[in-house]
C-alpha cells in the first residue's frame, strides 16, 4: 500500500496557517528582547527586505529562550545591521516621524535599487524566445537541458530567508517580479527545444499553491514526451510541513506527485533545509516519509550563511539527518551577490574548508552533495579547492553548469584571495588575463538566450 494513504499523522500540528507580516514585527522583536531602538532598526530594514513568518515557525522552531541569536530566529528575522547603517538610520527616521507611505517606499526603493535585485541576468540574459521579439515572461533558460518556470500564484512563501536572493520578488514592486500564469508558453516552448529535459518550478515557492492551482501547472507538462524530469524548488518541508500531512488537500498533492511517477517521469524535490534544527520536529519527517512515498526523490540544498550555519558540524549533522531519512545532499551554495550578500557571505576560502570539514566526516551516501558552489552569471562554479601551482597559490574552480557547455568540468584556476567571496571578486591566476567564462562563447541554439557574459568592473 503506498504511504500516501497512511494515516494521517501527528495532529498535535496541525493548526490552520496563520502569516505573520510587518506588521507584528515590533511585538515579535520585543519578545526576542529587544529594546525599542533596536526595534525600530529591525523594522527599517523590513522596510526593504520582505519579512513573513508563520505559527508553525513561530512555535516549533525558534527557540526564544536564545533569540535572538537562535539560528532558526536569524533565519526568518530580519536583522538590524543587514544594511548600511546610513541606510537604516535613514528609514528610521521616517518611521519614527511617522512619514508619509509614498516617502517611505521611495526611500525603500533606492537602497533596494543598490542591493543587485536580480543577480546574473534573470531578467533579461536568460528569458527565452518564441520568435525574434517574442520574451517568454516568467521563465528562465540559462542551461541547454533545463527551464525554470515562476508560477504566478507561487510567488511568496510560507515564510521568508533573511538571506534569500530571490527577495525582489517579495517586497510588492511589480517591475521586481518575475511570474507567468501561462502554462501554454512553457508547453509550446519545451515542444519546440527538446533538448530541455527538465523543468524546475520555482518562486517563491510552489507549494504555497493549493494541490488544484498546483496540478493546473504540472498535468501539461506529463504530455511533453522529451520532458525526462520535473523539480519543485521548495522550503515548505522546513517551514510548512503540514502540506504534506493534515492540510486539507495534503492527499490530493501526494495523488499528484503520484501520477508525475507513473507518467514516467522524475519528479525531484528540492528541499531548502539551511539549519539542522529545521528537522527536528517529528512532523517533518513524516512529511518526508509520505514525499517518498509518492516515488519522488527529495534532495537538500541551502547556501552557506554567516551566523546560521557557517560551521563544518551543522553541515554534517544536516547531511547526516537527510540520508538517514532517506534524502539526498545535493548543494551547499555560496550566498549570491545580491541583497545583504555583505552581511550573510562567508569567504570563497573559509566556506571551502567549511565543505571539507563536514564532507570528510560523512559516508560516501552524503558524499552526492557539491560544494561549495556560486550560481553566477556565466554558470554554477564550484570551488574544488587550493593549490600551490609553480610556486603560486590558486583557488582550482570548476564549472559544474554552465552556459557554454564546453566548459562544464574542466578546471580552471584563480588568485588566492582570502577575502573573495564571489566569483567576481576574484582575479585570473598564472599568468592568465581573462577567465575562461571571459572568452568569446559559441552561437546560441535557436530560441535560447546568448551565453555571452559581460566581463565584470574591477
Amino acid at each position: 500500500m503506498s504511504l500516501t494513504h497512511d494515516a494521517a499523522p501527528t495532529p498535535s500540528t496541525g493548526r490552520r496557517f496563520r502569516a505573520y507580516t510587518t506588521k507584528h514585527l515590533d511585538e515579535l522583536t520585543a519578545r526576542a528582547g529587544l529594546g525599542a531602538d533596536e526595534r525600530l532598526a529591525v523594522r527599517a530594514v523590513a522596510s526593504v527586505l520582505p519579512f513573513r513568518v508563520n505559527s508553525y515557525v513561530i512555535d516549533e522552531l525558534i527557540d526564544w529562550d536564545a533569540a535572538p541569536d537562535d539560528p532558526i530566529y536569524r533565519l526568518v528575522f530580519p536583522q538590524a545591521d543587514m544594511l548600511p547603517h546610513d541606510d537604516v538610520a535613514g528609514i528610521a527616521d521616517l518611521l519614527r516621524r511617522d512619514a508619509p507611505r509614498k516617502e517611505l517606499n521611495a526611500a525603500a526603493n533606492r537602497v533596494r535599487a543598490k542591493l543587485n535585485p536580480h543577480p546574473a541576468g534573470q531578467m533579461d540574459l536568460n528569458v527565452p524566445k518564441i520568435g525574434e521579439n517574442d520574451p517568454l515572461e516568467g521563465m528562465q533558460h540559462k542551461y541547454a537541458e533545463t527551464v525554470l518556470f515562476f508560477p504566478k500564484q507561487g510567488q511568496t512563501c510560507h515564510a521568508y530567508c533573511t538571506y534569500c536572493f530571490r527577495w525582489a520578488q517579495f517586497v510588492g514592486e511589480p517591475d521586481l517580479k518575475f511570474a507567468s500564469s501561462e502554462i501554454d508558453h512553457l508547453v509550446r516552448y519545451l515542444h519546440a527545444h527538446p533538448e530541455v529535459t527538465s523543468v524546475l518550478i520555482t518562486g517563491g515557492d510552489p507549494m504555497i499553491m493549493g494541490e488544484g492551482v498546483l496540478s493546473r501547472y504540472i498535468e501539461p507538462l506529463l504530455q511533453v514526451d522529451t520532458l525526462e524530469s520535473i523539480r519543485i524548488g521548495t522550503k515548505s518541508l522546513a517551514y510548512w510541513p503540514q502540506r504534506f500531512t493534515t492540510d486539507p488537500d495534503a492527499d490530493d498533492t501526494l495523488r499528484l506527485f503520484e501520477r508525475v511517477v507513473e507518467s514516467g517521469k522524475n519528479l525531484a524535490f528540492m528541499a531548502h533545509f539551511s539549519h539542522p534544527n529545521e528537522m527536528a520536529p517529528t512532523l517533518v519527517h513524516d512529511a518526508v516519509r509520505r514525499i517518498r512515498g509518492t516515488g519522488a526523490i527529495i534532495r537538500t540544498q541551502a547556501p552557506l550563511i554567516r551566523t546560521i550555519n557557517d560551521d563544518s558540524a551543522t553541515w554534517e549533522s544536516m547531511w547526516r539527518t537527510h540520508v538517514r531519512h532517506g534524502m539526498v545532499p545535493y548543494y551547499m551554495f555560496v550566498e549570491r551577490d545580491t541583497g545583504p550578500q555583505d552581511y550573510f557571505a562567508v569567504p570563497l576560502a573559509r566556506a571551502y574548508e567549511i565543505f571539507r570539514g563536514a564532507y570528510t566526516r560523512v559516508s560516501g551516501l552524503a558524499r552526492t552533495v557539491r560544494g561549495p558552489s556560486m550560481s553566477a552569471t556565466p554558470g554554477k562554479v564550484c570551488v574544488d579547492g587550493t593549490a600551490e601551482i609553480a610556486g603560486e597559490k590558486v583557488f582550482v574552480l570548476r564549472f559544474i553548469q554552465a552556459r557554454d557547455p564546453e566548459l562544464v568540468g574542466k578546471p580552471f584556476f584563480a588568485k588566492y584571495d582570502e577575502k573573495a567571496a564571489w566569483l567576481f571578486d576574484l582575479e585570473p591566476a598564472l599568468g592568465a588575463t581573462r577567465f575562461p567564462y571571459e572568452q568569446a562563447p559559441p552561437e546560441p541554439a535557436a530560441g535560447l538566450a546568448a551565453p555571452a557574459v559581460p566581463v565584470p568592473s574591477p
